[in-house]
């Protein structure tokens, strides 16, 4: 982990600032565009922070004339990401960090007079020789393609290079970018493996995930006043995020946002087992007194929690899930071997999949599609039917059964 770096009053100092104790100032040191270091002092961090924040409005306000000759894709996406002001502080920070981790330092360096379609689809290859996947490649395309797009735009250049990149990369793929949802099978599984003693504290986080479909960030959100047991629904009016804070040298912490779109805001009816999981872990809180003692943005009262009191985010449920996979597909080897039998292994997934599982059992049981798009929060439907829409064959078979009786 990198070392938080601090001046003598214990203050966190921001990414390019230093406190010189020899001269007994603060300096700021940025690169300008044409390479070259620049340095900004101050007698105090507070009068740093105004000049760091007039170098941003200058940049803002007064954006300097593209030096074609000697501009590099670095400075297109730092003017892109200048103006690009309706982004939330999460999704700001997540993309700083993947254009610094993967770009900045080798292909953000390529000027963008010199770049051509050949180049970015051999950039985007060599990705995906290392081990990314397609959606991260895709990411990624995301900040490169509408930096070139405004370069394009301002005249800088007469096309986009990167314009049909990704597609090349998707038809390439081997690995199929889409994700399967759970069979029911596979479903039932995987939670019948909950009832051991070493995973049944997230027995009741999973069910509420398989029975509600709500996104993860919701999830962790989720408090007991979002919960209303007399008429049996769950209130979904806000997420917790946990990102990257650029201010703190990229470590992540929780903070509460609103949800993607107006659309995400709704109420989910309790399926039975739902509600019954929800009483279960408040009747084990009341017990034992576990509860989770975080306080996020003034929120508190969230109804699950680690067992240092603390909520859980995406990363850590995912090894979980990583884990009773591992185990069950290892022993379920060895039996189907004893057994003579061929072997029901479960797909490795991640807790994102929960809400892909949830989507097609409603579209496997013929819920209106309408009611669909509304209960998972999506402001599109073609979201629903082309993202979420993943029918098992089974279902396919049986409605074809039905329908050949019925025609003929």
């Amino acid at each position: 982990m990198k070392k938080v770096r601090k001046d003598s009053k214990g203050r966190v100092l921001h990414r390019g600032e230093v406190y010189i104790r020899s001269k007994g100032l603060y300096c700021f040191s940025y690169t300008d565009v044409w390479g070259k270091r620049r340095y900004v002092y101050a007698a105090d961090l507070p009068e740093l922070r105004d000049k760091e924040e007039e170098l941003n409005r200058d940049k803002l306000d007064k954006l300097t004339p593209y030096p074609v000759s000697k501009v590099d894709l670095n400075y297109v996406f730092d003017r892109y990401f200048t103006i690009k002001t309706n982004l939330k502080s999460s999704t700001r920070a997540n993309y700083a960090f993947n254009y610094d981790h993967y770009i900045r330092n080798g292909f953000g360096k390529r000027k963008i007079d010199d770049i051509h379609y050949s180049d970015v689809l051999t950039f985007y290859n060599a990705l995906a020789a290392k081990g990314l996947s397609t959606g991260m490649i895709a990411s990624i395309h995301r900040l490169i393609h509408p930096a070139l797009d405004l370069a394009k735009k301002d005249n800088v250049i007469k096309s986009n290079p990167s314009d049909g990149a990704m597609s090349e990369i998707r038809k390439n793929s081997d690995k199929p970018e889409h994700r399967e949802a759970l069979t029911l099978e596979q479903q039932r599984v995987f939670l019948s493996l909950l009832d051991k003693p070493e995973f049944n504290s997230y027995k009741n986080l999973f069910i509420v995930l398989f029975g509600t479909g709500v996104r993860i960030g919701e999830l962790t959100g989720l408090r007991w006043c979002d919960v209303d047991f007399e008429n049996s629904v769950i209130s979904i009016n806000h997420n917790v995020s946990y990102y990257r804070r650029l201010e703190y040298d990229n470590r992540s912490a929780f903070r509460v946002t609103l949800p993607k779109t107006a659309a995400g805001i709704r109420t989910i009816p309790m399926l039975d087992r739902v509600r019954e999981a929800l009483l279960e872990e408040k009747k084990s809180q009341d017990e034992t007194g576990h509860h989770a003692i975080v306080e996020i943005d003034g929120m508190k009262g969230f109804i699950f929690s680690n067992k240092y009191g603390m909520l859980h985010n995406h990363n850590s449920l995912d090894r979980v899930i990583r884990k009773i996979v591992r185990l069950y597909n290892s022993k379920e080897t060895e039996d189907a071997e004893k057994e003579n039998r061929e072997p029901f292994f479960l797909p490795h997934f991640s807790c994102h999949i929960t809400r892909h599982s949830f989507c097609t059992r409603l579209i496997e049981n013929d819920v209106n599609v309408k009611v669909v798009q509304t209960t998972m929060g999506h402001k599109d439907i073609r979201t629903t039917l082309d993202t979420y829409a993943d029918v098992s064959e089974k279902k396919k078979k049986e409605a074809f059964k039905l329908l050949d009786s019925i025609v003929f």
